[in-house]
């Protein structure tokens, strides 16, 4: 089997006297798309957070390829492979779609984020922009401000910044929360691109089940804060207890 890219042992915040997350231990394997699921309050973007770096855990540990990051900000777990999607968010929303993937590509080639020097002196930065405006397909809206893209537009622009950065670990917090069904699709196809490539960690946070379906290798349900249920998609969609604790019925997982 292949090793961990990403391992959380016995994760755990509080926040005062609530146990926001208990104890999570699970390992992330490059190649797998994992969907972490759990109803409202359930922690599963708390889980997220603490992965990420933006809450500091109470105890517990994440290790990425054998390295313990725990103690690591969010810029520096950036650096170590870890890109989630929030994180890019308008970054620059009043330059245009083309300068803010030009940006990310040059943070990732350990240029910071100057934007003091013309554009000519960064023409292969700017090709690298251009690919992944090709493979996200913003080209036609390279030159449009960020700000004033539609809602989908503007999530596809996060995963074009996100693919810039080059990450061995993608996360993504409900993807398609609020796009329409034109756009949807979209970004769905440039996940599950992302998920074709065998080096890459890819982890979800969903509550849409037709998502779920389209894109899961393996389904984490958490509850309470807990751990609920991990495994394949078929085993932990017919299991009982997810029925009841989770969805409360059958419904919404034939």
């Amino acid at each position: 089997m292949t090793a961990p890219s990403l391992t959380t042992r016995d994760l755990t915040i509080r926040f005062g006297g609530h146990v926001a997350v208990n104890a999570v231990s699970c390992d992330f394997r490059p190649g797998e798309l994992t969907v972490i699921v759990g109803p409202n309050g359930a922690g599963k973007t708390t889980y997220f957070n603490l992965i990420s770096g933006q809450l500091a855990a109470t105890s517990g540990s994440v290790v990425k390829d054998g390295t313990d990051i725990t103690g690591m900000s969010p810029s520096a777990r950036a650096r170590q492979g870890i890109g989630r999607a929030f994180q890019l968010t308008n970054l620059f929303p009043q330059l245009s779609v083309l300068e803010n993937i030009r940006l990310a590509v040059q943070a990732r080639a350990g240029m910071g984020w100057r934007m003091l020097r013309p554009v000519g002196r960064f023409t292969e930065l700017t090709r690298k922009a251009e690919h992944y405006l090709e493979a996200t397909r913003l080209t036609a809206l390279a030159h449009q401000t960020a700000a004033n893209l539609p809602h989908g537009d503007q999530r596809k622009l996060e995963v074009a910044l996100l693919m810039a950065m080059e990450p061995d670990i993608y996360m993504f917090d409900e993807p398609t929360a609020g796009m329409s069904l034109d756009h949807a699709p979209d970004v769905l196809e440039l996940i599950h691109g992302i998920k074709a490539d065998p080096t890459k960690t890819v982890l979800l946070v969903e509550h849409k089940m037709d998502v779920v379906r389209a894109l899961a290798d393996r389904i984490i349900v958490l509850h309470n804060g807990e751990l609920l249920a991990d495994g394949p998609p078929a085993e932990v969609m017919s299991s009982q207890i997810v029925r009841d604790v989770y969805l409360g019925t059958s419904e919404g997982v034939e």
